[in-house]
């Protein structure tokens, strides 16, 4: 067995495992509960272990691929902003805030309009548009519909006229400067409610013996007509975020009384759509349904076949069958009576169905069709030639030729391998293109256009859909590029891929690169590995090594194997420990005292990345350790005191370094990457988190001079290949492991891969009619 240079085989610790989750405060038999205050210990699901910090997965599909399993693997810790019922709402609403103007151009065009009509014809019944789903997907879903049926008019469901689209920024003039972004406030991201609907749901909560702090996450994600909604279908409440379905059932009960049952059809139909909502926060966009029935049964549903049909014709759900009719759930049932007659059936082909939220089967076939088509409308007019030959490496040229030939190029590579997008935007610059790359964070943003060497020539992917960052957008409304690279591509949820490919022009190009090995998006999806399983377009693997012991270190971590790496200027140190209480005391030792003293490297530029955010050498506790060390303070601005190293996360899924300057009856002034940011005083609690001690979730797509990852031993379980992948390759200049796992590192990196994710855009792109596609 190979083994880390230095390795000292430790005792595995005991302390209380970290995937462990207090008692949920439900009761079963009574009615909801509110969730514990501190955002981070409570929410998520009953077998979820731990808390989850915001803008991360509740349990990544690389590292925990069913419910059941969230506790075992340790990520749930690691897991999104699930919070209180509150908090989440306002992540949730967040989220929506980020990407309501791309979400709101994608839901009105043509061909999705077309698809939900084709949709609904094939349904026995009508739907009652958006009356079982939530959140930004029911608003779209339902002024589709109703407009398309002339109902009612678009107003009626948009804060904006549905007759004017979301406005689209236009193309600047060209300047000598690139665009920053201007000061930021993180606002509240509820959807404004009037005091009259709030009243409402606050009466209707108090009635069924919910918490009133539910009135506001409520409106926010069930609309105006929430106290309406909630009052004839108490089960909506599950489509709250953090709100549990004995918490439902105990609503429901208050207010129906004997009228409600186990079988109750709103019941039913309100848990297919939780499951589903929460495999999302796994990473799946779909479930199998066999899967879905029996998580129905283990909630006391009699019938699950009966329950997923109903969650089908109420348009909850959607239903996806390989090789058959979408919409036919017989099957099995044709079977059973073939047995019963004694009929001999010749065995069918096993045919795998799935059910899908509305809101993701779209993204995933409007991301679909918009590769085929950039693939397909690609011009081929400049002459890359010259600028192949001129490319600073063999797979740089490569990568150059084959974008040159291709409206959709894939490119995987380690972090020395980011030098060859920077070299095809400066090559496309100078073939007079509009060439333009995006990172996944902001510090990836400052490493690409330093090798591009063009200031102008990287944005964040969240700038550049929002429209504070890049180029604008031409008279179309699209994007003004004709070349586009996306780094960090592995971060890219599926609802984003598809805002960004809608933002790009016919003829436009788009590079997916990124390294394959890292941690998934946060959102739901696999973007990047779909289409590299799929392989419906040209890829390039760069043959750029990663330098240097970490990067041996990383290579041999990404195919399996935990090197002997040697390390003659301790750019590689172990540090074995035998429980967590001597981990953390190791680590603010390292952070605060080795580190500085034997590299010269500050410890603001030492980042401590551990495995979950519980556990007694989670994140909580060694920030807490690491404040009291390094800014001691008595956390007068609601934890924080100035100077304090925070995480900002303005979305689920988007985690911001930034330090705490100051704070007033505005909120928490932080500065982020050298933009000021405002979050307000009811965000600080659910938004900021002391961010000395990341979670590898948190810290994909940044690095740092150094880097001390924490594996005490109730960490063990986490562990997988692309955990220790991320976390070791965070350092640039150093690595030290704080190992107290014993074998279970050199095991994790060896027979623990990626779990796999359930999505659809795989067989999507393979469907497709891709002339240009590599074979």
């Amino acid at each position: 067995m190979t083994a880390l240079p230095g390795e000292t085989p430790g005792t595995v610790g005991t302390d209380t495992p970290q995937g462990a989750e207090p008692p949920a405060p439900t009761d079963a038999e009574g009615p909801a509960h509110a969730e514990a205050p501190d955002t981070e210990e409570s929410g998520g699901s009953e077998e979820s272990g731990g808390a989850r910090e915001p803008g991360e997965p509740a349990a990544d599909g690389s590292e925990v691929d069913t419910p059941a399993a969230d506790a075992a693997a340790g990520d749930a810790p690691d897991g999104a902003e699930a919070g209180d019922a509150s908090a989440g709402a306002e992540g949730d609403a967040a989220a929506a805030a980020v990407v309501s103007e791309a979400q709101a151009e994608l839901a009105a065009q043509r061909e999705l309009r077309e698809r939900i009509a084709k949709r609904k014809a094939e349904k026995d019944g009508p739907v009652a548009a958006g009356a079982k789903l939530s959140g930004t997907a029911a608003d779209l879903l339902a002024a589709v519909r109703a407009v398309e049926s002339g109902e009612k008019a678009g107003t009626e469901f948009f804060d904006s006229p549905a007759a004017a689209p979301a406005p689209r920024r236009p193309a600047p003039a060209p300047a000598g400067q690139p665009q920053r972004p201007a000061p930021t406030t993180a606002a509240p991201a509820d959807r404004a409610a009037s005091p009259e609907s709030l009243d409402a749901v606050r009466a209707v909560l108090t009635e069924g013996g919910a918490p009133e702090a539910l009135a506001r996450p409520a409106t926010g994600t069930l609309g105006e007509q929430a106290a309406e909604l909630l009052r004839a279908d108490p089960w909506q409440l599950l489509a709250v975020p953090g709100v549990r379905p004995e918490q439902a059932d105990g609503f429901a009960r208050a207010l129906l009384g004997a009228a409600c049952g186990p079988d109750d059809g709103r019941r039913t139909s309100a848990l297919v759509g939780w499951l589903l909502e929460r495999a999302a926060l796994q990473g799946h966009t779909a479930l199998d349904a066999e899967a879905v029935r029996a998580a129905l049964a283990e909630r006391a549903v009699s019938d699950p076949e009966e329950a997923v049909r109903n969650a089908v014709e109420e348009g909850v759900v959607l239903v996806f069958q390989e090789g058959a009719d979408p919409m036919e759930l017989d099957a099995s049932d044709e079977d059973q009576e073939s047995e019963d007659t004694g009929e001999a059936a010749e065995a069918p082909e096993p045919v795998q169905v799935l059910l899908g939220l509305d809101r993701y089967a779209l993204a995933e076939e409007s991301l679909a069709d918009g590769l085929a088509r950039l693939m397909n409308a690609c011009e081929k007019g400049a002459d890359w030639a010259e600028a192949a030959a001129a490319a600073p490496s063999p797979s740089a040229a490569e990568l150059i030729r084959t974008a040159a030939a291709a409206g959709l190029v894939a490119h995987s590579g380690g972090e020395a391998a980011r030098a060859e997008p920077a070299a095809l935007i400066a090559a496309a610059r100078g073939l007079g293109l509009r060439a333009l790359g995006a990172t996944h964070s902001e510090d990836g943003r400052h490493r690409l256009a330093d090798a591009a060497g063009a200031p102008d020539a990287a944005v964040t992917l969240a700038g550049l859909l929002s429209g504070t960052e890049g180029p604008g957008r031409d008279e179309d409304g699209a994007l003004a590029l004709d070349l586009l690279v996306v780094l960090d591509a592995p971060q890219l949820d599926v609802e984003g891929a598809a805002v960004l490919v809608e933002a790009l022009a016919d003829g436009a190009r788009l590079v997916l690169s990124g390294d394959p090995g890292v941690l998934g998006s946060a959102g739901a999806g696999r973007v990047f590995a779909d289409v590299l399983a799929a392989r419906a377009c040209p890829q390039v693997v760069s043959r750029t090594p990663d330098p240097g012991p970490i990067g041996e270190l990383v290579s041999g971590i990404g195919i399996g194997e935990l090197l002997q790496v040697e390390a003659p200027g301790k750019e590689v140190v172990i540090v074995p420990v035998r429980d967590a209480g001597e981990a953390v005391h190791r680590t603010v030792q390292l952070v605060a005292d080795s580190v500085p003293r034997a590299f010269s490297i500050p410890a603001t530029d030492t980042q401590v990345i551990t495995v979950g955010h519980g556990g007694a050498a989670g994140t909580r506790v060694l920030n807490e350790a690491l404040k009291q060390r390094l800014n001691p303070g008595p956390g007068r601005f609601g934890g924080f005191d100035p100077g304090d190293r925070v995480i900002h996360v303005p979305a689920p899924g988007r985690a911001v370094p930034g330090v705490v300057r100051s704070a007033d009856a505005e909120g928490l002034h932080l500065e982020c990457a050298g933009v000021p940011v405002v979050v307000p005083q009811e965000r600080v609690e659910s938004a900021v988190r002391h961010g000395w001690a990341l979670s590898a979730h948190q810290a994909a797509g940044m690095r740092w001079p150094a880097a001390v990852v924490v594996l005490p031993g109730d960490a063990a379980a986490g562990l997988s290949r692309p955990w220790v992948y991320t976390a070791f390759g965070r350092g640039e200049l150093h690595l030290s492991v704080v190992h107290g796992v014993d074998q279970a590192l050199p095991h994790a990196v060896a027979q623990v891969p990626a779990q796999e994710r359930t999505t659809r855009l795989r067989t999507l792109l393979e469907a497709l009619p891709t002339p240009d596609a590599a074979s």
